[in-house]
């Protein structure tokens, strides 16, 4: 439970310092430059500040949580061991990260009241190196026995870039939101998009430099849940660019002296935020897991990883409970566990093909029973409440109440929980019961925030190995259902005209979740 919890807090803390940190370089680099030309836009420089500090309070109170967490999980008969964690490297430098918050929540509402250039700017830069400084020393970079000063350099120089790009294109979002469809001045988005650009060739080459010791090899990047982790940042990161590459043409186009009301510009500026924010979370996961260079004789090889997606027909027959170790929550994995997961997955992907062969079908306009495609979620969650957890309620010892103490359980109560609401929702809005355009935004969002948790979920394993290859196929499920999340949200907000491509993205990308699901295998 404390790591899942963890790796959650961790993205957010992530996300809050991207807000923080993106925050303040936007109303430096991007907003107080475009106020000398335009005086009117100073209202959009004291908003993007006080962004800002919200961003540094929710680093600082998740930091706080984080800390609580990890001293509860340590704690014993005696209580926290206060004075060995007063000691650590790790606390020491989350109180720093928690000072350098306050600092900024306080600099940045100081500063947005102040006029002109002053030494609060000054302040306000020197917090934020503090704070992407620290947060190198809670990374991986920390523990290396190698050159570690240039990996911690390495490492701040990649989070910081992160954070001014995503952080700067959150900033961007929440004040679109703020101005409606009122159009938006061309010069501040050409100084944003160089400054993007900026970013991204910084976060990229300091990527690369560090993936080399961290991973180690091509084997390693294929073999272990690491590697795996790395490449599907890539992938994210490959959406990323693609819609920010949209973005930078169509801004070099403008005039800086007029002004754009672009629909189709805001709403890809909405799902490259989305990506990115995924991207941090996935970041996030990466720290709960040993680096692929460290990862020797646990690594599974190209062929065992291939074999995991070799197509075969689905396990349609599953073991008996009296087959299941469901006595022991903690023992190893036996053949009938992998069986019946095996039967649990194919099965739900059953379901899932359905849904996309009907909402594709939905889409062709030519059959409108179909629009109630969503009614087959309900069937798929009362199967997977079920059958999740052989161990748990209604089929296990383990009581409804008690059994959500233990992570994998709760984990896989959350998803059930959320296919629940897509059911609801998503019918409703398809029945015309909901006419609420933000009521229809209900079912991308939370198919997008499905497929990120997909990607942060783990399973508790007594062999690496085993865990890996069990893992390695949730990595494409988790980016199939970010496709069909943001496909959908281009489809609700982009203009008429341009929806037929999101329609047909993701409704074949839920299709293709289906077959996945169809071809799952654990051994």
């Amino acid at each position: 439970m404390a790591g899942f919890v963890d790796v959650m807090l961790r993205g957010l803390v992530l996300c809050g310092q991207a807000v923080a940190v993106g925050g303040v370089l936007f109303a430096l680099l991007v907003v107080r430059p475009a106020v000398a030309a335009r005086p009117a836009l100073a209202p959009l420089l004291r908003q993007s500040l006080a962004i800002s500090a919200l961003g540094a309070a929710v680093v600082g109170g998740m930091q706080l949580l984080s800390l609580a967490v990890q001293g509860g999980s340590l704690a014993g008969s005696d209580g926290w061991p206060v004075r060995e964690l007063l000691a650590t490297t790790y606390v020491r430098v989350a109180a720093t990260r928690v000072l350098a918050c306050v600092g900024l929540v306080v600099g940045c509402l100081y500063v947005r009241r102040a006029t002109g250039i002053g030494r609060g700017w000054l302040v306000l830069v020197g917090l934020v190196l503090s704070l992407v400084t620290s947060s190198a020393w809670t990374s991986h970079a920390a523990a290396r026995l190698g050159p570690r000063g240039l990996l911690l350099t390495l490492d701040a120089w990649h989070q910081g870039a992160a954070a001014a790009w995503i952080g700067g294109l959150g900033v961007l979002v929440v004040q679109a939101l703020g101005r409606g469809e009122r159009a938006w001045p061309a010069l501040l988005l050409k100084r944003f998009s160089a400054f993007a650009l900026t970013a991204v060739g910084s976060l990229v080459v300091a990527g690369l430099a560090l993936t080399i010791p961290y991973v180690g090899g091509v084997p390693a990047l294929l073999g272990t849940s690491y590697g795996v982790m790395v490449l599907t940042k890539v992938a994210i990161l490959a959406g990323l660019l693609a819609l920010g590459a949209m973005n930078f043409f169509g801004v070099r186009r403008l005039s800086a002296a007029s002004d754009v009301g672009s629909a189709r510009l805001r709403r890809f500026v909405e799902v490259e935020f989305g990506l990115g924010v995924t991207a941090l979370f996935v970041a996030a996961s990466l720290t709960s897991l040993p680096p692929a260079a460290d990862v020797i004789a646990d690594r599974a090889t190209l062929a065992e990883v291939g074999a995991r997606f070799s197509p075969r027909w689905p396990t349609l027959a599953s073991p008996a409970i009296a087959e299941m170790p469901v006595d022991d929550p903690d023992a190893p994995r036996t053949t009938a566990d992998r069986a019946w997961s095996e039967f649990n997955h194919n099965v739900a992907g059953l379901f899932v093909l359905a849904m996309g062969l009907l909402a594709s079908l939905y889409a062709t306009g030519r059959a409108r029973w179909a629009r109630h495609w969503p009614l087959i979620f309900f069937g798929l969650a009362v199967f997977l409440l079920i059958r999740n957890d052989p161990g748990a309620w209604p089929l296990g010892p383990l009581g409804f109440w008690e059994s959500w103490a233990y992570p994998a359980v709760l984990q896989h109560r959350v998803f059930v929980l959320l296919v629940f609401v897509f059911a609801a929702f998503e019918w409703m809005v398809r029945a015309g019961r909901l006419p609420s355009g933000r009521a229809a935004l209900v079912f991308p969002l939370l198919c997008a925030v499905g497929g990120s948790l997909l990607l942060a979920h783990s399973h508790a394993s007594l062999n690496l190995k085993e865990e890996f290859l069990t893992e390695v196929t949730h990595a494409p499920l988790g980016l199939v259902g970010m496709l069909v999340g943001w496909g959908r949200w281009l489809e609700l907000r982009l203009p008429s005209p341009e929806t037929r491509l999101p329609r047909w993205l993701w409704s074949g990308a839920l299709a293709t979740a289906g077959v996945l699901l169809l071809l799952y295998r654990e051994s």
